[in-house]
């Protein structure tokens, strides 16, 4: 079995409106230092699979199938074996 964590994020090239609001929220809070927010997605998943390689394809395979729309987002992972 395998321990998987998915961070999903959107491409530089994408506008993020949503952490421009939290930018702005943090700059009235009195937290001016902050340049620069994105907001992204954690995905937590245990998979049962033979070895680390299967887990990885399986992964891939949800990741560009649901889990990440590859329009406007990319995404990493890390896979440990529980």
């Amino acid at each position: 079995m395998f321990y998987v964590r998915i961070y999903v994020y959107l491409k530089r090239t994408v506008a993020d409106p949503q952490g421009k609001t939290v930018k702005q929220a943090l700059h009235s809070l009195d937290f001016s230092e902050v340049e620069d927010i994105r907001i992204g997605k954690y995905i937590e998943i245990k998979i049962k699979t033979k070895d680390k390689a299967e887990a990885e394809k399986k992964i891939k395979d949800m990741c560009q199938k649901l889990l990440v729309n590859p329009i406007v987002e990319e995404y990493t992972f890390a896979i440990e074996k529980i």
